[in-house]
């Protein structure tokens, strides 16, 4: 969709403030005690060697230790703590959070820049993919004729037809990459202008409404519906950006631009003889 790259970056600018998450603690690993329990085994079965080699209970460790990879200059097996650093003096405590929630999507779709951008890029790509199967179909049509002159030209002109050919081809596959590429920076060029005005008026709302924390309804797993902001940021982006300016469309190769070298040169000559 031609919006999925300015829900992506909207998502992180139409932030206001953003809040500090929860770093969560690495919960180690259990390490279930390892104590081995004594067998007790009859007082006959060797009690000397039970005196002499007692066997002492591994205790588990109390918390999981943290270590990181050896330096450079590290003695060998020497392993490094995390230090414990002062406590910092106590600072401002952050303001209550008065929450908003929008939906990117629902809001592109009411934008009428958005539904312009849609409609003029839609256009313009299936005019190209149009053209691209027929000059597909010219070729698959121009390789069947020369399969059928095949055993009235000599070699040379055989090998001439074919260069000819391939260069067709050639030079096509790099118009259509060219003018393929110029449709996709008419999008980016265009999604950029509705990207900076929505993050301009997600802010204005806000501000309106004494919010200073707007999330995306994706992040949010329950809300009121006095929350949601999407139908007022829409309204008001119609308002400031009704249309974008859109680049205008890469103009079709002429004929003879598309024509392969050998054709151009064989043309001439029969032009010359003409005259």
């Amino acid at each position: 969709m031609l919006h999925s790259r300015l829900i992506a970056t909207a998502a992180l600018a139409a932030t206001l403030t953003i809040p500090a998450f929860a770093q969560q603690r690495d919960p180690g690993f259990f390490v279930p005690g390892q104590q081995q329990q004594r067998q007790q085994r009859p007082a006959q079965a060797r009690p000397q060697q039970a005196q002499q080699n007692p066997q002492p209970a591994q205790q588990a460790p109390s918390q999981p230790q943290v270590q990181l990879p050896n330096q450079p200059g590290d003695s060998a097996g020497q392993q490094q703590q995390i230090p414990q650093l002062p406590a910092l003096p106590r600072g401002e405590a952050p303001p209550t959070a008065v929450i908003g929630v929008i939906g990117v999507p629902d809001i592109m779709r009411i934008s009428t820049a958005a539904q312009q951008v849609e409609r003029e890029i839609g256009a313009r790509r299936q005019k190209l993919n149009e053209e691209a199967a027929r000059e597909q179909a010219a070729w698959r049509d121009a390789q069947q004729t020369l399969a059928s002159q095949r055993q009235g030209l000599s070699a040379e002109q055989l090998r001439t037809r074919e260069r000819e050919l391939q260069e067709r081809i050639t030079n096509a596959q790099r118009v259509f990459r060219e003018r393929n590429q110029a449709i996709q920076e008419a999008a980016q060029f265009s999604l950029a202008q509705i990207e900076r005005m929505l993050i301009a008026v997600i802010r204005q709302v806000a501000d309106s409404r004494g919010m200073n924390l707007v999330l995306h309804r994706a992040q949010v797993a329950l809300n009121v519906n006095e929350f949601d902001i999407s139908q007022q940021v829409a309204e008001e982006l119609n308002k400031v950006l009704p249309a974008v300016s859109i680049p205008p469309e890469v103009p079709a190769p002429a004929a003879s631009d598309a024509t392969p070298p050998a054709r151009q040169q064989q043309q001439q000559r029969q032009q010359q003889r003409r005259n």
